[in-house]
């Protein structure tokens, strides 16, 4: 029987289409004002086939979204089974890497969905390509502060799109009310970042209320923190990774690199570094699990090394996460480790094995001597690693997203390579194939700060030709390509040796050089 033809009425079709047998709906006029929007639309739990769209009425609807490659040509993807002011639709069916046009509403009307109400799905996990990966920390402030950092950012997106951005915590101050959430968060960047980008956030202290241990912690009652209550974490391993069947923690994948996001404040049968831990036995799995991924990001609110608004050896939870925690992380391969909770910037060199007081810290801690910023000046050049040893994390604070804190009479700390603490701002992550760029952007409208890692480079490879036969050759690295002897700019060229010849590529800098010996056979 045709459904369609059996409801007469437009509106009985509808019902049939959206209920009885899941058809496609022509999405109905925008129309704002046939409801309230509180807050939202907001992305969640990306992956590379689905998307989980949220927002918020003021009255109870049957929420619907509709999806396309254009704002003109969208049909309807997903539906609710009950009203609600608290709308969470997932989407799947969707293809990796792609463009989609979305609108929100009901079945009555459309309340948004124009050109700004679009996002890409994430690459397939462990496909290389260029990924941005915006990082705010300690943010939720509803301040000037919060906003010229927020602006920087998008000034240094400019046409490109940002693949996600994660949350550090301490997301709402001062207590991560859902009230707070409102002003200090969802209002701040319904407009702007929310509407396009993924986001997978962290839990701070500020969004527990500050209340762990105390007769009214929000774990009493299975994590009832409105933190939880409002984002959306792929628990179950549908963005990729070890799934957790936990809010507080979860990890995800951005085609060729892995992420974990951590929770250093709540208390999970134990918390971050008690090293028996529900999180840490998971952690553990997690990182066993994913050894094959090119780089390893972890991130939580509190950091190991800070001398700015906090002090590593002194408050008892940052002192155990670096004598108890950290040493996991680090013989498991993780690249990059980054925390706020300091109202500050900070960051390391490549370092391993520095698990103690600021004092304890050491030049034969670091793996590089160099600044990492890679920008030409002396000692500046890439942190490099080994895939296969893979040794060497670089540690970052950034939590100056909404507030800028003084600092400890020793700052800066002594592992810190760079360190501000008289300006906010956000960082952006910037990943392209075995290369990680991190940038700190700071409200002035500069790069504060930046550093270069590099996997798997400078490389030699020894290669047998036929004479007269050609030959492809390909650097190591994601840069500037200057071939010996060559005019070639290209990061493959195409040689056709006579003789047995060996063939050299620099970056600009002199930094990064790969060999290639070729010997010609008869």
């Amino acid at each position: 029987m045709n459904l369609k033809f059996y409801f007469k009425s437009a509106a009985l079709a509808t019902f049939a289409c959206v209920y009885l047998i899941g058809c496609s709906v022509t999405k109905p006029a925008l129309d704002p004002s046939a409801g309230v929007l509180i807050r939202g639309p907001y992305l969640q739990a990306a992956t590379d086939n689905s998307i989980v769209i949220r927002w918020r009425t003021e009255k109870p609807t049957i929420g619907m979204v509709w999806l396309g490659s254009s704002t003109d040509n969208v049909s309807k993807k997903g539906s609710e089974d009950a009203p609600t002011t608290e709308h969470i639709v997932k989407v799947d069916g969707l293809k990796p890497e792609t463009k989609y046009f979305y609108s929100i509403g009901d079945k009555q009307a459309a309340l948004q969905g124009n050109a700004e109400n679009y996002f890409y799905t994430l690459p397939e996990p462990g496909k290389a390509g260029v990924y941005r990966v915006g990082i705010f920390g300690d943010c939720g402030t509803n301040t000037v502060k919060q906003t010229d950092a927020r602006d920087q950012l998008i000034k240094y997106l400019g046409s490109n799109y940002m693949t996600a951005w994660i949350l550090l915590g301490d997301n709402a101050y001062n207590t991560g009310t859902d009230a707070q959430y409102q002003t200090n968060f969802f209002n701040i960047y319904k407009d702007n970042l929310l509407k396009k980008y993924p986001l997978f956030p962290a839990p701070g202290n500020h969004d527990y209320a500050n209340l762990r241990g105390k007769a009214n912690d929000p774990l009493n009652s299975s994590g009832s923190a409105d933190y939880y209550k409002n984002f959306t974490m792929p628990i179950n391993g549908e963005s990729g990774g070890v799934p957790s069947k936990d809010k507080a923690f979860y990890s995800f994948d951005i085609g060729n690199a892995h992420f974990l996001s951590l929770d250093s404040y709540g208390d999970r049968e134990g918390l971050i570094y008690d090293t028996l831990s529900a999180e840490v036995k998971w952690v553990k799995e997690d990182l066993a699990a994913n050894k094959n991924k090119q780089w390893v990001i972890a991130y939580w609110h509190h950091p190991p090394y800070t001398m700015g608004t906090h002090d590593s050896d002194k408050e008892q939870d940052l002192v155990k996460i670096r004598e108890n925690f950290i040493k996991i992380l680090e013989r498991n391969g993780v690249d990059l480790i980054i925390c706020g909770h300091s109202h500050t910037y900070e960051r390391s060199k490549l370092m391993t094995g520095y698990f103690g007081r600021e004092n304890d810290f050491s030049p034969k801690f670091n793996l590089s001597n160099s600044t990492g910023t890679y920008t030409g000046a002396d000692n500046s050049c890439p942190y490099v690693k080994s895939s296969v040893v893979n040794q060497g994390t670089v540690y970052v604070v950034t939590g100056s997203a909404g507030k800028i804190g003084g600092a400890q009479p020793t700052w800066p700390h002594n592992a810190m390579t760079f360190s501000n603490n008289t300006i906010t701002g956000a960082s952006m992550l910037e990943i392209q194939g075995n290369r990680i760029d991190l940038k700190w952007l700071s409200a002035d409208g500069k790069i504060g700060d930046q550093f270069t890692m590099m996997k798997d480079v400078n490389q030699t490879t020894n290669l047998a030709v036929k004479k007269g036969k050609q030959l492809t050759l390909t650097a190591s690295y994601v840069g500037n390509y200057n071939w010996a002897g060559s005019s070639e700019t290209a990061k493959t060229i195409t040689v056709k040796p006579t003789e047995t010849t060996t063939y050299t590529v620099r970056d600009q800098f002199n930094c990064i050089q790969d060999t290639f010996n070729v010997t010609v056979e008869d």
